[in-house]
C-alpha cells in the first residue's frame, strides 16, 4: 500500500515546480507503476493499466484486451515468428493487418460470452493480482517512465504557455552568449536570440534584462526551440502598443512599418476616430512615448507620419522632411517619379540613401528622385538603393568655375596662394643662402661650411615643380 500522504505532497510539489496539471502528474505515476508491474509480474505483450485510489492509498492493476475479429487482425500462420508490438497499430507499412496476440486481443465471439453487447474496438478489462513489491529492474523502469512522462507533460505545458505569447513582447535575462547567439532565460525555458536578430549597435551582457519579440516556436528532434528578435518590424508595433493606449485599443492603427534597426524607422499611422490625432497618440505629450521607445531601441530614430489612401500624398509625406515639387505615378510598374529642388536633394535622399530607402519600403512604391532634369537616386520596395553617377556633372561645374575665374580676373583662393608661395619660396632658398655667404665677412672655413649647407638643401627645378 502506498504512503498516500507522502505521494500527495510529492505530486503537489511537481505541479508547482513544473506547472503541470494534476491529471497529467497522476497519469504519469500510474503509467510508471503499470510499467513496473508489467516488467516484474506481467507477460510479454500484455497491456497493463494501474489505478490509484487517493482516498485509501490502494493500487489496482488491470489487463486490457481489445475486441477484434478476422477483419481487424490477421491470424497467426503456422511457422510464423511471433512479433510483439509495444502499441497496437491499424496496419503496417506493407499493408498487413496487426498480428493477433492473445495477451492484448480478444475475439468478438469470445468477448460476447463475457459481455453480451461487446463491440469491435471495445476494451475488456481483466483484474490482475495486486502487488506492491517490485524488484530493482522494475523500479528503474518505473523511474524512466515517470521521468519521460513528466518531461513530455512539461514540454506540452511550455508550448501551450508560449504559444499564447507568440507575436508579443517577452522579457528575459541574458544567460550567455555563444558565437554571437544570445541565450535568454524566460523562466521556465531558455530561448535564443540569433545574431542577425540583434540590433547591431547593442552589446548584450550576461545578467542583463532585455525585452524581445517572440516570433517563432518550433518543436524539433532536439526539443523545443523558441526564437526571439529585436529587429523585427512587429517588435516596434508591439512597443507602441505598450506605450499608447489608443494603439492597444485599436483606435489608432499602425498601417505600415519600415525599419533599419538601431538607426532609423518610419511608421505610417491612421485614426479610426476623427476626434483623435494619430500622430499625437504615438508621440505622446512632449514626445514622452516615442522617446521611451527610442531609448529601448538604443537610440533608433522614429518618424511618425500619417497614412493616406492618396498615393501621391502618402509618398510626399513619407519623404519628409524633404518637400517634393511634383510626383508622377506609374500605376502599372508601381513607380513614383519625385521631383525636388536642388536644395532638397540631401534631405530627400538622406544619409547613404536612408530616407528614400525607408520611404520606398513604407509606401510599397519604387521611388526615383529627380532634380535639375536628372535622376539622382532610386530606391525599390525592398529597400535597394542606387545613387546616380554625377562625375560628369561635377566636371562640367569645375570647368565652368575656372572659366568664370579667368574671365573675371579673380585672384586664386588663399589656400592656393599659400601652397604656391611655399613651393616658390623653397626653390629660391639656395639663392638666399648663397647671397648671405657672399655678404658675410669671415674665414674660408665658415664660407665652405655654408656652401656645403647650400649644396645639401639644393633642389632641382623638377623637384621644386613637384
Amino acid at each position: 500500500m502506498l504512503d498516500i500522504k507522502a505521494l500527495k505532497v510529492a505530486l503537489e510539489q511537481l505541479e508547482q515546480e513544473k506547472k503541470i496539471s494534476h491529471e497529467k502528474v497522476v497519469d504519469a505515476v500510474e503509467k510508471s507503476l503499470a510499467a513496473a508491474y508489467q516488467k516484474e509480474y506481467g507477460k510479454r505483450g500484455q497491456i497493463v493499466r494501474c489505478r490509484i485510489n487517493f482516498d485509501t492509498g490502494e493500487t489496482t492493476f488491470e489487463q486490457i484486451k481489445v475486441v477484434v475479429d478476422e477483419t481487424t487482425v490477421r491470424m497467426p500462420v503456422e511457422g510464423e515468428e511471433e512479433v510483439y508490438e509495444p502499441i497496437p497499430k491499424e496496419g503496417e507499412e506493407d499493408g498487413l493487418l496487426p498480428r493477433y496476440n492473445e495477451e492484448r486481443h480478444i475475439l468478438l465471439n469470445t468477448a460476447k460470452l463475457l459481455k453480451k453487447n461487446a463491440e469491435l474496438g471495445e476494451e475488456i478489462v481483466f483484474p490482475l493480482d495486486d502487488q506492491d513489491d517490485f524488484g530493482r529492474i522494475a523500479a528503474q523502469t518505473a523511474k524512466q517512465v515517470i521521468v519521460q512522462k513528466l518531461r513530455e507533460a512539461e514540454r506540452e505545458s511550455i508550448v501551450g504557455e508560449f504559444s499564447d505569447k507568440e507575436g508579443t513582447i517577452v522579457s528575459g535575462i541574458v544567460q550567455r552568449i555563444e558565437r554571437g547567439t544570445a541565450f535568454i532565460d524566460l523562466g521556465r525555458t531558455t530561448a535564443i536570440l540569433p545574431f542577425e536578430e540583434q540590433i547591431a549597435s547593442e552589446r548584450l551582457r550576461p545578467g542583463e534584462r532585455i525585452r524581445t519579440y517572440l516570433f517563432s516556436i518550433e518543436e524539433g528532434f532536439r526539443g523545443l526551440s523558441i526564437r526571439l528578435s529585436r529587429t523585427h518590424p512587429k517588435f516596434l508595433i508591439e512597443l507602441f502598443k505598450n506605450e499608447s493606449a489608443e494603439i492597444a485599443q485599436g483606435v489608432v492603427e499602425i498601417v505600415a512599418v519600415a525599419r533599419e534597426p538601431g538607426s532609423r524607422s518610419k511608421i505610417a499611422v491612421k485614426s479610426n476616430d476623427e476626434r483623435i490625432d494619430p500622430i499625437g497618440a504615438c508621440v505622446g505629450q512632449r514626445g514622452s512615448r516615442v522617446s521611451a521607445i527610442t531609448d529601448e531601441l538604443s537610440g533608433e530614430k522614429i518618424d511618425v507620419i500619417e497614412w493616406s489612401g492618396d498615393a501621391r500624398r502618402f509618398i510626399a509625406t513619407a519623404l519628409s522632411p524633404a518637400k517634393a515639387i511634383s510626383i508622377e505615378l506609374n500605376e502599372e510598374d508601381k513607380k513614383a517619379i519625385v521631383t525636388v529642388d536642388k536644395g532638397e536633394q540631401s534631405l530627400a535622399i538622406g544619409k547613404g540613401g536612408q530616407n528614400v530607402r525607408l520611404a520606398a519600403k513604407l509606401t510599397g512604391w519604387k521611388i526615383d528622385i529627380i532634380s535639375g532634369g536628372e535622376t539622382i537616386a532610386e530606391a525599390d520596395q525592398q529597400g535597394a538603393f542606387t545613387e546616380a553617377q554625377r562625375s560628369e556633372q561635377l566636371t562640367e561645374e569645375a570647368e565652368q568655375m575656372l572659366t568664370d575665374i579667368s574671365q573675371s580676373g579673380t585672384e586664386p583662393t588663399p589656400i592656393l596662394d599659400e601652397s604656391v608661395a611655399g613651393v616658390l619660396d623653397t626653390t629660391s632658398e639656395p639663392q638666399k643662402i648663397a647671397d648671405k655667404i657672399n655678404s658675410d665677412d669671415g674665414d674660408e672655413t665658415m664660407n665652405t661650411e655654408k656652401a656645403q649647407d647650400v649644396k645639401e638643401i639644393s633642389v632641382t627645378p623638377e623637384e621644386a615643380e613637384k
